[in-house]
Order: structure tokens, then sequence, then C-alpha cells
């Protein structure tokens, strides 16, 4: 299975394959090739669409040769291409979606549309597939989501966020603290340094069972409280600013994914998405996992951000389940799990 990720700023191709076990489908990874643009885009800020299309116009082929090359299979070894349809920045999406049916249709093969954030799910399967029903965090820059997985073709979303992701509230204090960019590795770095408890910052509960997120206000405390310091002449070392922030960050989102799990009867966590990249969001689940029991899957490091492994695998499944799409298919940017 090929597949093809291009919804934000990484242009991305692998090559899955489908190997029986006792247990099922296991897939294998047989290449993932990530061409990222991040250099490009670290000097606005943040992800300029228009660019990040045109990159990937130019990244897209060679990427996909590189994947099957490295394979070591050709268009007739393929069972079908999945490629991420929606959500995410539609130019860039169109530039995936129209390689992939063209490929189909040169090919002569089966195609299949992922959404993204089921995509980040999968991502945990590398190797090893959980079993069902587990609980997912899918948590990003654009996405914080609680889904309740059931199979690969049913599942509930029970919490979600409100308001800012928590990867965006990463990218968006880190601005304030004067940090680069993208934020979440820049204030992961600088929290180790830095006293969590230093700051006592809030923690949006919302109604008692809520399983909702919210990270606005959380960010806006953060500009008072630096407002507030500069105007008393105080100074308060940025580490410590930023392991407060990243404490409440990690806090909210261990309680809330340990509380769904409970509530659905679940002793079994997968997290995935940019963030599951923190280490501290990572050594918070490790400990939580040991301490009452509770099976936690995290991807590794390199599988954690965009990457075209994941829709690849997602895929595989998808076919398994007799899931297709004719060439009609569209991007759409924004198309949330359901």
């Amino acid at each position: 299975m090929l597949g093809i990720e291009t919804s934000c700023d990484e242009t991305a191709a692998s090559v899955a394959k489908r190997m029986d076990s006792a247990m099922g489908l296991a897939p294998k990874l047989l290449s993932n090739v990530v061409s990222s643009q991040l250099e490009v885009h670290k000097k606005y800020g943040g992800v300029v669409p228009e660019i990040a299309s045109r990159k990937h116009l130019e990244a897209i082929i060679p990427v996909i040769n590189e994947a099957i090359q490295t394979a070591g299979v050709g268009p007739g070894d393929l069972s079908g291409i999945a490629v991420t349809s929606r959500p995410g920045l539609v130019g860039a999406l169109v530039v995936g979606v129209s390689t992939a049916k063209a490929l189909a249709l040169a090919w002569n093969l089966p195609l299949v549309g992922v959404n993204h954030v089921l995509g980040h799910v999968y991502a945990g399967f590398v190797d090893s597939a959980p079993k069902f029903p587990f609980m997912a965090l899918v948590v990003s820059g654009g996405h914080t989501v609680l889904i309740h997985m059931l199979s690969h073709t049913q599942y509930q979303v029970v919490g979600r966020t409100r308001d800012d992701a928590a990867g965006e509230a990463f990218d968006k204090v880190a601005r304030l603290l004067g940090l680069g960019y993208p934020g979440g590795p820049a204030v992961d770095a600088l929290a180790k340094r830095g006293d969590p408890n230093a700051v006592k910052f809030p923690r949006a509960h919302l109604e008692p069972e809520s399983l909702d997120f919210s990270f606005s206000g959380l960010k806006t405390a953060v500009m008072v409280f630096m407002e507030k310091a500069k105007r008393q002449g105080r100074t308060v070392p940025v580490e410590d600013l930023a392991a407060s922030f990243q404490e409440a960050v990690c806090d909210i989102l261990v309680e809330k994914t340990l509380k769904a799990a409970e509530l659905y009867n679940t002793r079994r966590v997968l997290v995935a998405g940019g963030v599951s990249a923190n280490s501290r969001l990572r050594e918070m689940l490790t400990d939580s996992s040991q301490r009452l029991g509770v099976e936690v899957i995290i991807p590794p490091i390199s599988l954690c951000t965009d990457n075209a492994a994941m829709i690849a695998i997602r895929g595989l499944y998808l076919f398994e389940e007799g899931v297709r799409d004719d060439l009609y298919l569209n991007a759409s940017a924004d198309s949330p799990v359901s």
C-alpha cells in the first residue's frame, strides 16, 4: 500500500506491507519518506498556505519515487493507494489527492481517502497493532480530539477542544516567551531547565462530566501573568514560565484521557499527533500507566509528527474492510472526525 500525506507542511510518502499473523493484519513499514518545509516557514513564524502548496508540488513526485525505490517495489506490487484527503490546508491537500488520483488511474489501482486525524491513530499500529477497544487522544497543532475506537470503521468522538488545539497553544505561548517556531519543541527544551510548580496556571476542567478541552484561557493566563510581572518590575525566569505552562497542558491532557478511558470502560490508551512527542507528556503518561494499570501506547518520536506511514497503514485496514473511493474523491479543508 502506497500512502501519501500533504495536509500541512510535510510532503510524505510511505509503503506499508500487509503481514498476516495470529492476531490478524500486522502492518510492516517498507519505507517512510518525509520532506519537511520547516526551514521555509520558520522565518514567517508559522505555515504560509500558498508557499506550502507550491513546495508540495515541487516535492511530491521525488518523494513518492524515493518511497517506492526504498521499499524495493514497483507499481505492479502495490495493492492500492491511500491519501490524506481531509482535513488540512486545502491547497496542500489538493496536491496529494490529485497526485494519488492520477497514479491510481495510470497504474489501475484502487484508491482510498484517509482522514488525517484518524490517520494519526495508526502511527501506533506499526509492527504491533493494539487491540480494540481503546481510547485515542490525537493531540497536535491543529487538533485535540478524544476518540473511542471500537474497530477500524466504528469510532466515536467523546471529547474535543472548544478553542485552541494544544499544539496551537504551545506555538502561541512560545511566541510570548520569545521562542522560535515551531513552539512545541522549543517550549519542551526550555521547560527541562525550569520549575513546573513556579506558577500555578489554570487548568480548564469545564463541566463536571465534560471530556472537552480548552486552552485559550491558559494562553491568556500566561500573557496576563507576564504583563503583570513586567508592571511590578518582577523577573520570572522564562524557563519557569515554560515549565509551568507545559505542566498545565500535560496535566489536563492526561487527566481527561484517563477519565475518558474510565468512563468508557477501557484499560487501553493510545496517544498520537505532534504533541505526543512532548517529553513531559510521555513521562506523565508512562507514570500513570504504571500507577493505574492502564496500557499506554505512544508511537516513536519519528511517527508523532505528520507522516505517510500512518496513512498507508490506515489504508491497509480500510482496504481489508472493503472501503474504496472513486476518482471523484475531493480534498476537504474542514472535515472533522464525526
